[in-house]
């Protein structure tokens, strides 16, 4: 059996990033930054007011109460040119350029207009500067924006807009084939004869690729025939920068994906010594990376997210590949058998009284897929006799 991390290294090294392409704003949400983004442009534009009021000359409100002639109003869209000279003050509302003359503004609450608009009573003195944001107080021209390697939020896509950035240069999305195989298997919700199962697995695979921000295609339940499952996956090294099949990378006599991919590809066929998910597949086809993942449904997942999940991510162009471990307590014991391999245990994870806290989410065979689907965190036992209930054991968030 290959070690995991060996096994990883493996797979998460022979990946590079996608090429980089410039995309909409709206289409780029999530995507990985390639270029630093730097301003050409200052943030606010201009100086402005962060509150409806009055903008004054801070030296006529030294005598508060004082009473103010009112010139004119501004409102957001102005060009807010009217002049403010001593003994003045302008109606402004927020977001609105500060006239010329003004250095600062008092907030409405604390004026009274008189009835004929033509005064207005000032009830405090006000600093300069009072409630007025400057040119370029956010972002001045030239400042660096975000880094190269910045994943797009909708605050990133937000200061990009105000900049008048709405191209960026990202790292292309994975689009991701997936494939599910055996004869066993039936789609559909019509009656099961006898011996047959409903395929979980792609639906789960491409749940997970969505989930992670690839773009999941479905290359549908394809049949344990040489011809048929050649055709399909050279059908998908010409449309997918990667592709996904679930079943048929163990030993047995019927597991025609073995015979194919090695036919039409450079592939590595390893066991790994963890538990579930020990059969992996991992290699190329025609340049596009091929994940073989194990048929049984909790393995298939757990093997997604110890390899295939990191390896599409170092494609996306992150550089964080994994999910996040803590430190948790058990809050039952989480046994386990001595048997040379790394157990991922299925578990619920909660954060309580400022740590985590984890009990099973369910029974642990690898074909007990509602366990897993309780589950939010694996729970990574080390080969021995497992956790002790109050022991702390590491654990893989998974929301």
């Amino acid at each position: 059996m290959i070690p995991l991390e060996e096994a990883r290294d493996y797979v998460i090294g022979a990946v590079a990033p996608l090429a980089a392409v410039t995309v909409p704003l709206n289409d780029a949400l999530g995507l990985v930054v390639v270029d630093d983004v730097a301003s050409t442009e200052a943030v606010p534009p201009f100086a402005n007011t962060a509150m409806d009021g009055f903008a004054v000359q801070a030296g006529d409100t030294s005598a508060a109460p004082t009473t103010l002639e009112v010139v004119g109003t501004i409102a957001a869209g102005d060009k807010g040119d009217m002049h403010i000279g001593p003994g003045q003050a302008a109606r402004i509302m927020t977001g609105a350029p500060m006239p010329p003359g003004s250095d600062a503004v008092i907030m409405v609450e604390l004026t009274t207009l008189s009835e004929d608009g033509k005064t207005v009573e000032i009830a405090e003195a006000v600093p300069a500067g009072n409630h007025i944001r400057s040119a370029g107080e956010d972002i001045e021209p030239g400042d660096l924006v975000f880094a190269a390697g910045t994943i797009i939020t909708p605050g990133h896509l937000g200061v990009l807009a105000s900049l008048g950035t709405f191209e960026v240069s990202v790292r292309r999305r994975p689009r991701v084939g997936v494939i599910s195989t055996g004869d066993e298997l039936v789609d559909g919700p019509g009656p099961l004869a006898h011996g047959q199962i409903r395929d979980s697995n792609r639906r789960t695979i491409l749940a997970l690729l969505d989930e992670a921000g690839f773009e999941g295609v479905d290359l549908g339940l394809v049949a344990d025939n040489k011809e048929s499952l050649t055709t399909s996956i050279l059908a998908a090294s010409q449309s997918c920068d990667a592709m996904i099949s679930s079943g048929g990378v163990s030993m047995g006599a019927f597991d025609f994906v073995k015979v194919v991919l090695d036919e039409i590809g450079d592939m590595r066929w390893m066991q790994i010594a963890i538990k579930p998910a020990k059969p992996l597949a991992f290699g190329f086809v025609n340049d596009m990376p091929v994940f073989g993942l194990p048929g049984n449904p909790v393995s298939s997942m757990v093997s997604f997210e110890l390899f295939a999940r990191p390896a599409l991510r170092k494609m996306a162009g992150h550089q964080h590949l994994d999910r996040p471990t803590v430190q948790a307590v058990a809050d039952q014991d989480l046994l386990r058998r001595p048997d040379g391999k790394t157990h991922f245990a299925r578990v619920v994870s909660e954060y309580i009284d400022g740590q985590y806290r984890l009990r099973f989410a369910g029974g642990q065979g690898s074909h007990q897929l509602r366990a897993m689907a309780n589950a939010n965190a694996l729970a990574v036992l080390p080969d021995g006799d497992g956790v002790k209930a109050g022991e702390i054991a590491t654990a893989m968030l998974l929301d």
